[in-house]
């Protein structure tokens, strides 16, 4: 490790975490808006539950698998030219922030609707047996039981945004995958390839501590 190469390139560094937590902070605030309600949806309509609706459940089921299914590095490159049209460039954080909102999307509604399928129908019964209404249920049943859960898998996809932002810095997505790959392996600089890692090493085990903890904290069981 050189120290002193390590200390000049600090202001380089600074810049790389901000983009990737700008890249971060975008995608996952978008996975929320939408992935948080799709996953609901793909709950609530499906066989047996008060919204049932099986064309509905079925077809958005099927755009999420296939979305998923699509490794990053491809959807990356994928929607490059839907990227351009939306903010007029293929590069950068900004950019970049395109695909990863449509990567964390389906992965988050899938996660969503796990944790309220997790939850004991019993409970859902009970409550329209008591002529509570579907808003009711969400917002007294599903949500409450279901949170804790909903958090851990917030956390496991922040976690899998980083990776994924690390990624998109191969073709210049920014970040601190972009450093990397920018002097650590075009210039075969060890120093800066080990600082990467350990940066992104310490950045998950933060977000994973706070969201264990905020999920213990919010667990009812």
């Amino acid at each position: 490790m050189d120290i002193e190469q390590l200390i000049n390139l600090l202001p380089e560094m600074t810049e790389a975490f901000l983009e990737t937590m700008q890249m971060i902070g975008i995608s996952t605030a978008v996975a929320i808006l939408i992935g948080l309600p799709l996953g609901v949806i793909l709950f609530v309509t499906d066989r047996g539950l008060f919204w049932q609706n099986l064309a509905v459940q079925q077809i958005l089921s099927f755009i999420v698998n296939v979305v998923r299914s699509i490794p990053y590095i491809i959807l990356l490159v994928l929607l490059f030219p839907i990227t351009g049209l939306l903010v007029g460039t293929t590069t950068g954080p900004i950019a970049a922030s395109v695909s990863l909102s449509v990567a964390a999307i389906p992965f988050f509604a899938r996660i969503v609707e796990t944790a309220l399928r997790d939850i004991d129908k019993g409970m859902i019964e009970a409550a329209i047996a008591t002529g509570a209404t579907p808003w009711m249920i969400m917002k007294d049943v599903l949500f409450p039981e279901a949170r804790s859960a909903i958090i851990q898998g917030l956390t496991l996809t922040i976690i899998s945004l980083i990776a994924y932002s690390a990624m998109a810095g191969v073709v210049g997505g920014g970040g601190i995958g972009d450093l990397a790959i920018r002097y650590g392996h075009y210039r075969y600089d060890t120093t800066i390839m080990i600082s990467t890692v350990v940066l992104l090493i310490v950045l998950v085990q933060v977000i994973q501590q706070v969201g264990d903890s905020v999920a213990k904290r919010l667990d009812r069981r």
